[in-house]
């Protein structure tokens, strides 16, 4: 780093401490006043120093997040091409710009400043990390998902991670630009959401699930009851005015107990949903999930981790196992009754997301689940090319179990 930028860098340190050590903590004081301070403190800094306007703006911007939001973080969480903020102890700060990923020349000003961040974040909706109890899932203002960990698991310091999304949803018309999807398979979609058909959203980490939901709830019909169950709320469901959003709460240490996602879903059947739309299934809920499915809220949504759609069913099968003693045929014939469609997605070598297989579930056939594929990416077909999602089979059963 050179002389000037060291020089900036503890202007802008020293400033900060004396406007923290000046603050008046026995009243409140308005962003307004908290800006005349910085600014007449910064003049005073940069007293024979050679800063243009600009330079000192910027030094005022970030002498104000540290004080008033997130410090560091604040302008990386603003800047709407950084899909991914991973921050490895006070010292390393990485982004994902465009499937990129790349060292920031930025830092915190010690361990103990990111943890503060962490804490501010966490209180911000209610939960609380400390080192009896040091990994929690959390979320910013804008719905960026947040995952940090502290000591003792951490062992390189403070760490976080935040999966940025979108401002402004993403919606079916973008996937098409981008080709994440085609015209035909999108269609297919929009009716089966329209028309009620329960769909499952199955990929790898990063690879577009909770967007590629949010695209989907966006066919919901507008005079539904929808209810959101998710561990951090970040579905952005527009054009629903009758929305219920509900979200999971670790037990703290003031004797408040912990809600699960199976508490949600068990209190969101009574609370007489058209849809229900479950963020992540990763555990025992899954039975709650499929007993949903099961029950008459025809057009429910949800997502899940796997590699393939075909893995996605074991994985489920698992899951249901870990809630609830049942015959494995039984489970089986729950996924089957339950699913309509299962929608897989991945990560392409490039970097792209894209749906890869969509399926229609079918019943269970001696000890498999029957699945029809009806697209799938990488198949050849008459003038189609290999890396296109392709049509393959009609659809055997769907539409009549929707009574068309």
């Amino acid at each position: 780093m050179e002389k000037q930028e060291i020089l900036k860098e503890e202007i802008i340190k020293n400033v900060g401490k004396r406007i923290r050590e000046s603050l008046d903590l026995s009243r409140e004081i308005r962003d307004e006043e908290l800006h005349i301070a910085i600014h007449k403190m910064l003049l005073e800094e940069t007293r024979g120093g050679f800063y243009s306007l600009k330079e000192r703006e910027g030094m005022a911007r970030r002498i104000f997040n540290s004080i008033r939001k997130l410090d560091v973080l604040q302008e990386l969480v603003e800047d709407e091409e950084i899909s991914e903020i991973m921050i490895n102890g006070p010292e390393n700060i990485f982004v994902e710009k465009k499937g990129r990923i790349s060292k920031l020349d930025k830092r915190f000003e010690s361990g103990e400043r990111l943890e503060d961040i962490i804490q501010q974040i966490v209180a911000g909706v209610n939960r609380v990390v400390n080192e009896s109890s040091p990994i929690v899932d959390a979320r910013l203002e804008n719905g960026s998902r947040v995952n940090a960990v502290l000591s003792p698991p951490a062992i390189n310091g403070p760490i976080i991670t935040i999966r940025r999304f979108p401002d402004c949803a993403i919606t079916m018309e973008e996937l098409l630009k981008l080709g994440s999807i085609t015209t035909e398979a999108a269609s297919f979609l929009q009716k089966a959401v329209e028309r009620g058909c329960n769909i499952f959203i199955s990929g790898g980490t990063g690879s577009g699930k909770t967007t590629f939901l949010n695209v989907l709830s966006g066919y919901i019909p507008a005079d539904s009851r929808v209810i959101t169950i998710e561990d951090s709320a970040e579905l952005q469901i527009k054009g629903v005015p009758n929305l219920v959003r509900l979200e999971t709460r670790n037990a703290t240490g003031e004797g408040c107990r912990e809600i699960t996602m199976r508490d949600l879903l068990k209190s969101a059947l009574r609370m007489r949903p058209d849809r229900i739309v479950v963020g992540e299934v990763r555990g025992s809920e899954a039975i709650d999930m499929l007993q949903a499915f099961n029950t008459g809220h025809d057009g429910s949504l949800s997502t899940g981790h796997a590699n393939s759609a075909r893995d996605m069913l074991a994985r489920l099968e698992t899951m249901v196992l870990m809630g609830v003693e049942l015959p494995l045929a039984a489970v089986r014939r729950q996924i089957a009754s339950g699913i309509d469609l299962l929608v897989h997605l991945a990560r392409m070598e490039d970097k792209s997301r894209k749906v890869v297989e969509i399926h229609e579930v079918l019943n269970v056939e001696g000890e498999e689940i029957r699945l029809n594929p009806l697209f799938l990416r990488g198949e050849r077909k008459e003038g189609r090319s290999a890396s296109e999602l392709v049509r393959i089979n009609p659809v055997q059963a769907l539409y009549k179990m929707k009574g068309e």
